[in-house]
C-alpha cells in the first residue's frame, strides 16, 4: 500500500526539498503553502502523515494542528519548525502533535521520524486492540475509552498518556519516563506539565468511579493499578 504524505510548509525551497526526497523514497506527496490550503487539503483525502510547519500564513501551525486533531485523531502529525524550545514542543504536543523536528535537519532524520510514526500507527491497528484494567477499557482501533461502560472523552495527549500507563500497568512510571515517552522532552523540574495531565486523567477516569486506578508513589512517580495507594 502506498504511503501519502501532506507537507504544509510556506518556504517553497524547503517544501520542494522535502517533496523530492520523499518521492525518491517512494512516498506520494502533496504540498500546501499556507494554513488555509493546508486545512482544506488535510480533509480532502486520507493522508498517512501530515508534516506541518508552525510559522504559516493565514492559519499558524499550532492552530492548524488543533483544528486537524479535532476532526481526525488518528493521522500522525509531525511538526517541523525553527522553534525548538521546550515550551514550544510542549505546546505542540498538547495540541495533538505526535513528533517534533527542529530546522535545520538532516533528511535521514526526517525519514527515521516518518518511519517511526508509520510503524506506531500501524502497530496500534494491528496489535491487541483492547487494553483493560478493572472496568477501564481502551479501544485502540476506535480511539475510545470507557469506564464502567461510560464513554470518557479524552484529548489526544491524554489518550496517549493513558495508553502508556495501561501498557505499563503495575509499574511505577517516573516523571522522566513519562516526559521522554509522551512528550519527547527531557524532564524539567521547573514544569508541572506531567502532574497537570495526571490531574486531568484522574478527574476523568477516577473522580466518579471506584476503585481508584491512578496512584502516586511519593518521590518516585505514578502507577496505574487496582487497590489503595
Amino acid at each position: 500500500m502506498e504511503t501519502t504524505i501532506l507537507i504544509i510548509e510556506d518556504e517553497v525551497k524547503v517544501a520542494s526539498f522535502i517533496k523530492k526526497g520523499l518521492e525518491v523514497n517512494k512516498f506520494n506527496t502533496d504540498i500546501a503553502y499556507d494554513g488555509e490550503i493546508g486545512l482544506r487539503k488535510a480533509f480532502s483525502k486520507k493522508y498517512d502523515i501530515i508534516i506541518l510547519d508552525i510559522n504559516l500564513p493565514k492559519i499558524n501551525g499550532f492552530d492548524l494542528c488543533k483544528q486537524i486533531r479535532e476532526r481526525n485523531t488518528l493521522v500522525p502529525i509531525l511538526m517541523l519548525t525553527a522553534l525548538g524550545t521546550t515550551s514550544d514542543k510542549v505546546n505542540g504536543f498538547n495540541l495533538g502533535a505526535d513528533d517534533y523536528l527542529v530546522k535545520p535537519f538532516e533528511f535521514d532524520e526526517l525519514l527515521v521520524r516518518i518511519g517511526a510514526l508509520l510503524k506506531r500507527s500501524q502497530t496500534e491497528i494491528l496489535s491487541d486492540n483492547l487494553l483493560k484494567l478493572n472496568d477501564l477499557e481502551m479501544d485502540l482501533n476506535r480511539k475510545t475509552v470507557k469506564r464502567a461502560g461510560k464513554k470518557i472523552e479524552l484529548t489526544a495527549k491524554e489518550f496517549t498518556l493513558l495508553e502508556y500507563m495501561l501498557r505499563n500497568k503495575g509499574r511505577v512510571l517516573s516523571r522522566a519516563d513519562i516526559a521522554e515517552k509522551i512528550w519527547d522532552i527531557t524532564f524539567d523540574t521547573g514544569t508541572n506539565i506531567i502532574d497537570l495531565y495526571i490531574f486531568y486523567l484522574r478527574k476523568k477516569i477516577d473522580k466518579n468511579f471506584s476503585p481508584k486506578l491512578i496512584h502516586t508513589q511519593v518521590g518516585m512517580g505514578y502507577i496505574l493499578k487496582e487497590g489503595d495507594e
